[in-house]
């Protein structure tokens, strides 16, 4: 059982920089693993057990640095297209969403008491967002740009919200009920879509 100190102590989160000169934040958890982040601005966060000392979790950045740096490289990309005009208008993406809702609704439907409203915004972070009280989904209308399969697995992500409201073991284990290979969906998101690519 952890004291009042050691609680907070995990939930402190600390700019560090490794002996190879790479910038992160590191936040204690209560996580068995050491995982790695890039955020959206480029930014490297790292989460690690309490038990684990900073000289290991140094190490372990600097032993991954190729992969932080491509991962930065992916980031900043998709943030400067997302700054770029959509090739697409929100009429075909709403049509291309509301086709690929279709049967995920079916499938949801007996546990809904009415069906959600769909929208399309271009948004700057997110590919969806799931207002429960509202009844509604939001996708991102560069989403529309992604194979169907990608384009499904974030549909069923904002379904799962009308079960679960957080991203708990339960939330993960309705989408993969419906989404067995959503981790690598999940990781599509990161790289550009095979139709934007084509048109550059």
């Amino acid at each position: 059982m952890l004291d009042k100190k050691e609680a907070y102590r995990l939930e402190v989160s600390k700019e560090r920089i490794s002996p190879l000169g790479i910038r992160y934040e590191l936040t204690r958890k209560r996580v068995k693993n050491i995982n790695f982040r890039v955020r959206s601005d480029g930014t490297l966060a790292v989460s690690a057990p309490a038990r684990v000392p900073f000289k290991e979790i140094d190490a372990l950045v600097d032993a991954r640095r190729a992969w932080v740096e491509k991962a930065r490289r992916d980031v900043l990309a998709q943030a400067a297209r997302r700054q770029e005009p959509c090739p697409i208008d929100k009429s075909r993406a709403l049509a291309v969403f509301q086709a690929l809702e279709e049967p995920v609704f079916q499938k949801f439907a007996p546990l809904l008491p009415e069906r959600p409203t769909l929208c399309v915004r271009d948004m700057k972070t997110r590919w969806g967002v799931c207002a429960p009280a509202r009844r509604r989904i939001t996708l991102n209308l560069r989403l529309a740009l992604y194979p169907p399969e990608v384009i499904t697995y974030v549909i069923v992500h904002e379904y799962a919200h009308f079960i679960h409201l957080n991203h708990s073991k339960a939330f993960w284990q309705v989408v993969e009920q419906h989404i067995p290979n959503w981790r690598e969906l999940r990781r599509a998101l990161r790289f550009s879509p095979p139709s934007e690519e084509k048109s550059v």
